[in-house]
């Protein structure tokens, strides 16, 4: 029979493996009587553009068109103040308590509630700026062509609000999405076959968060992309399905080129959108490079008909 081990106890533990007594201290331990280096006021040389914390994740709820309608994901969140030139900080504790006030409240990745957090910050803030910028993963069902076999896909969404003094919400929205892209060269040049590759597209779209779309957006950018690619993807295929999706790509070759002008074109003709970048990069399957090309349009600047 073993000997049990006898230990001591869990202070002397510490205190064999460096952990020291507390040490006799004279600086205040109540708030009111603690200097705030943060307030203190003086020349600092310059404004400060964007102060705050970044890569906070934090479960946000959102809400979809599509099935699931509602579901919680989480996010990477940058929360970002003004700063003048007098000021020498900001209390950054302040941004993590207007995250779990309105995580209590229900907050959504809608843009009305994202404009409230921001408006709210800066007041809270003190400053004439604040933004806020969330980054997640979207899950919407995808439904198989042939057997309707159903399973979630997913993209990437971000959002970002912008809350100035004197000026205007602004809203910028985008949706990262993959999709299969047949290449028209291939398919032009062999006898059979031709090579395919799995494609993101990116559409980045600036809002007025006053007048968003009746739709939602996601489900608009989603479908832009994917109803002018070579072939959507999906989560669950059976023979019948392979058959559908791989005859439908070779019937729907497409460049990068190609994409970027088709997607745009889709995105021009949303009334809500003011201005949008489409980025389509191929991750080619010939090649050890991508394909890659870039639209960007700003409808506001167009001359009015005379």
């Amino acid at each position: 029979m073993h000997n049990k081990r006898i230990l001591p106890a869990k202070p002397e533990r510490h205190r064999r493996f460096g952990s020291t007594d507390p040490i006799p201290g004279n600086k205040p331990t109540v708030k009111e009587q603690m200097p705030d280096l943060q307030n203190h006021r003086e020349d600092f040389l310059f404004a400060i553009d964007h102060v705050g914390i970044c890569r906070v994740q934090h479960p946000i709820l959102v809400c979809a068109e599509m099935e699931p309608a509602t579901q919680t994901s989480v996010a990477k969140i940058t929360l970002t103040t003004s700063l003048p030139r007098e000021s020498k900080g900001i209390n950054m504790s302040r941004l993590t308590e207007q995250l779990e006030r309105y995580r209590q409240k229900g907050w959504t990745s809608e843009f009305p509630d994202l404009c409230d957090f921001a408006h709210e910050l800066a007041e809270r803030m003190g400053q004439d700026k604040a933004e806020i910028t969330m980054t997640f993963p979207w899950f919407y069902e995808r439904k198989a062509p042939v057997t309707e076999k159903a399973g979630l896909n997913h993209a990437e969404v971000t959002v970002k609000v912008v809350c100035e003094k004197g000026k205007q919400f602004t809203a910028q929205a985008s949706l990262r999405v993959a999709v299969t892209t047949l290449c028209p060269c291939s398919k032009e040049i062999s006898e059979y076959s031709a090579h395919n590759q799995r494609g993101m597209v990116t559409m980045t779209i600036e809002i007025d968060p006053a007048s968003p779309p009746q739709r939602d957006w996601k489900a608009m950018l989603l479908e832009a992309a994917e109803s002018n690619a070579s072939s959507a993807l999906h989560p669950v295929l059976k023979r019948p399905d392979e058959k559908n999706v791989t005859e439908r790509a070779y019937e729907n070759p497409r460049f990068v080129e190609d994409m970027v002008r088709l997607v745009a074109a889709d995105l021009y003709e949303m009334e809500t959108v003011q201005a949008f970048t489409v980025e389509c990069r191929n991750e080619e399957s010939i090649h050890m490079h991508d394909a890659y090309a870039v639209i960007s349009y700003d409808k506001r600047k167009e001359k009015a008909p005379q």
